[in-house]
């Protein structure tokens, strides 16, 4: 009868997807069988999660009724299913019903309208009321009848003693499978709304994604963010916000031989702090430094990597407390450099030999406008197990070579995250002696070994090649995870495409890589609010902004002051102007908080 249920629950989650894609337009996008069936092949992990939910109650009610005979179950379980039919109901008919004028699956962001009825029901005629109603009734009819018919085998009397011993048993050993279908398996990534994702196209990934997931998950993550760090009145808030951020361009600087050269983005884990800037630790990195533009006063924007590669590929800072990562409806809204060289018709393509469904990345990429992803399941099993984290460096790089120099695209874009420097630093590889710092010589050897081959290709004579970590590390001798030298990270544009080698030393944060590399291409980047063209002649006022687990670090030529959200105070602050540089990093945290409230 469980099973019944259960695969029963399934069924209905996969019909409901073609349902949905009827409603909402997928007529209309001319789509083939093909994407209609990956969208309900993509869905089913999801599926099967949503499902185990939903049957772990009635595994608990089973046991009892088995131990009593007086034990109304079927009464019970009917009552259940017709709830979970009436709510499925409403789930199903109201993302569909939604999407069209929302553009993003039903989440507890319908709360917020629910809380001014008559507004919401404003724009909504008095007969499309009395339709939904009458639709939801019969999906929840529908639902309800399926759900009963696994229900029959409970008419079946079971014998006194031994067999509810043996249900019991067996109904134990269910909560095993159940549990890995709800979390998503035993990789390090538990059930997102990325394991769905599988297109750059929105609607197929939105298709695949089950409703009611998506509702239960945004739960967790709903909040006002425009009345987090409220430190001013707006009209203060604007003063001090105002020119930080400059997106004009009166006059560049020029970097590169060909405003439309072929892109590779090199991220490298942790490489950032003073392990990097260590010459003994990583001499490859150091020997190409003096090959490319380098500039020499960039600050990584966050802590972790799924900040980081928003800071890098969105050209938005690293937010403390949350992820936009995380958020798929607020990063979405977010224009990123793929996106933009997608619209000038380029491919976009990203390799990461871990898992990409981790921290939701899997739909951030695709958001980002990324169309094919390569990851650990792309690699052998062996290779997949080459590290606690997915496949080794050396491995994905010989990989990401072969890829490269065997595409015939005319113009591409490649992003690429290595891993083997992560925690806990077991590579195969034994230089140093320290695990940590022997970690990054090895994905440092791997980097040279990379470029050494590249340059010896035609790939390398128009490309712009840009080395960067997604965050910063400590070492022994650092004293916090708020620390500057933590955040100073190394950026570097290589390869065929750049005019000639120099040094940069102005400051800047992570997030201007957007602007500045869009402002180099020629492309318009106007619609990255916090990504500044540091190469502008508008850009009168550098400056690094970083944030850490609440707080913030704001650097510029008068020096450097640390603030902690938690204590409402001041960690840290060197040379005069301290108040001014304290003002103005509330504000852009402020301001980071109600740009993310309104997305």
């Amino acid at each position: 009868m469980l099973v019944r249920h259960y695969l029963t629950l399934v069924v209905l989650f996969i019909l409901e997807k073609p349902l949905f894609m009827l409603y909402a337009g997928g007529i209309g996008r001319h789509l083939g069988l093909k994407q209609w069936l990956l969208v309900m092949w993509h869905g089913i992990p999801i599926d099967l999660s949503v499902a185990g939910y939903l049957t772990l109650l009635p595994v608990l009610l089973v046991i009892v009724s088995v131990w009593s005979a007086s034990f109304p179950i079927k009464k019970i379980m009917r009552v259940y299913d017709a709830f979970i039919g009436l709510l499925l109901a409403l789930i199903f008919v109201g993302d569909a019903a939604l999407y069209p004028f929302w553009g993003f699956k039903l989440d507890a962001s319908v709360l917020f309208y629910l809380k001014t009825p008559k507004e919401a029901m404003a724009s909504i005629s008095p007969l499309m009321v009395v339709v939904g109603i009458l639709v939801v009734l019969l999906v929840c009819w529908l639902i309800y009848r399926m759900l009963l018919r696994s229900l029959k085998p409970m008419d079946v009397q079971y014998p006194a003693v031994l067999m509810p011993v043996i249900v019991t048993f067996a109904d134990i050993l269910l909560f095993a499978p159940l549990f890995l279908a709800i979390r998503g398996g035993l990789s390090e990534s538990t059930m997102n709304v990325g394991h769905a994702y599988f297109s750059s196209d929105q609607f197929l990934n939105h298709s695949a994604v089950n409703p009611g997931f998506s509702l239960l998950s945004s739960f967790s993550k709903t909040s006002d963010y425009s009345q987090w760090y409220e430190y001013f009145d707006e009209q203060q808030r604007a003063e001090l916000f105002d020119g930080l951020y400059s997106v004009s361009d009166s006059t560049t600087e020029k970097l590169l031989s060909d405003v439309r050269p072929n892109v590779l983005f090199m991220v490298l884990e942790g490489f950032g702090g003073p392990i990097v800037h260590d010459i003994e630790v990583t001499p490859c990195l150091h020997s190409l430094i003096g090959q490319g533009v380098y500039f020499s006063n960039c600050y990584a924007s966050s802590y972790r990597t799924d900040r980081g590669m928003v800071c890098i590929m969105n050209g938005h800072p690293g937010l403390p407390v949350t992820s936009i990562m995380k958020l798929p409806n607020k990063s979405a809204t977010l224009p990123s450099i793929p996106g933009k060289l997608v619209e000038q018709g380029y491919k976009a393509d990203f390799m990461y030999g871990g898992d990409v469904n981790f921290t939701n990345m899997r739909s951030w990429l695709f958001s980002c406008g990324f169309s094919k992803v390569t990851s650990d399941v792309d690699f052998t099993i062996q290779e997949r197990h080459t590290n606690a984290w997915g496949v080794n460096d050396d491995i994905t790089m010989r990989r990401l070579l072969d890829n490269l120099t065997s595409r015939t695209d005319s113009l591409w874009m490649t992003g690429y995250l290595s891993l083997s420097s992560h925690e806990p630093f077991e590579v195969p590889y034994h230089r140093l002696e320290d695990p940590r710092e022997n970690s990054f010589a090895y994905s440092d050897s791997c980097l040279g070994a990379f470029v050494d081959s590249l340059r010896n290709t035609p790939v390398w004579d128009n490309l712009l090649l840009v080395i960067m970590p997604d965050h910063g590390i400590r070492n022994s001798t650092t004293s916090s995870t708020y620390a500057p030298d933590m955040y100073h990270m190394p950026l570097l544009l290589l390869g065929g495409a750049v005019l000639q080698p120099r040094v940069i030393d102005t400051f800047m944060s992570q997030s201007d890589i957007a602007a500045t590399l869009l402002a180099q291409m020629g492309i318009d980047h106007s619609g990255f609010l916090f990504s500044r063209n540091v190469l502008s002649s508008d850009y009168t006022y550098p400056f690094a902004f970083y944030t850490f687990s609440n707080g913030f670090g704001f650097l510029d030529s008068t020096g450097t002051t640390l603030f902690d959200a938690d204590g409402d105070g001041v960690l840290s602050d060197i040379q005069d102007g301290t108040d001014m540089r304290l003002m103005r990093g509330k504000a852009i945290l402020q301001t980071l908080y109600d740009d993310l409230g309104s997305r």
